[in-house]
């Protein structure tokens, strides 16, 4: 099989079992941005994050992957039978649970924390902002039109920008390294 198919010269690009749209619509700008953050994780992944973190980001990317897909999918493209990827209700549980266990090592935050300190933070720090980007693209894929997006994406994406943030102080924390902290004029 080639990796080239020629089919998106012309700027539109193929959805799974739905046709073809834009490369600049809001359905694949939020698919797009989702497999941004993905592989800015995978990135992140290989700096010699921790254990406990990097465990969680294989799975984190997994999601992702299905996120994708759900978002690739348009409800009116599925016929009964179909078997399609969709992110299911509760996914950001796992989340929860990561973010409960961290946390219990890490001093309370006393001040606004700037993205860095090592470089596994500093690389999970921007894995966060392209997070929040992702999840800015899927509300406003949702605002204004007819469009059904699977909510437990926009809860999986909101929930994945606070683990980010505390795997980042967590990473921090296990290479000796302080949050920057944030200090004003």
């Amino acid at each position: 099989m080639k990796i080239y198919t020629r089919t998106g010269d012309a700027g539109t690009t193929a959805l799974y079992r739905g046709g073809r749209v834009s490369k600049s619509s809001k359905r694949i700008e939020a698919c797009g941005t989702v497999d941004e953050l993905n592989s800015s994780i995978g990135l992140a992944r290989t700096g010699g994050l921790p254990n406990a973190v990097n465990a969680i980001l294989k799975k984190v990317q997994n999601d992702l992957f299905v996120i994708g897909a759900d978002l690739a999918t348009p409800s009116s493209a599925v016929k009964p039978g179909d078997q399609v990827a969709r992110l299911d209700n509760g996914a950001e549980r796992f989340l929860e649970e990561a973010i409960d266990r961290l946390e219990k090592n890490l001093e309370p935050i006393r001040a606004f924390i700037l993205p860095g300190g090592s470089p596994g933070a500093a690389a999970l720090h921007l894995a966060r902002s392209i997070c929040r980007r992702a999840e800015r693209a899927v509300v406003s894929l949702t605002r204004g039109r007819s469009v059904e997006v699977n909510p437990a994406i926009l809860i999986y994406l909101n929930r994945l920008s606070d683990f980010l943030f505390v795997a980042a102080r967590f990473v921090n924390l296990k290479s000796g390294v302080e949050d920057v902290f944030w200090t004003p004029r």
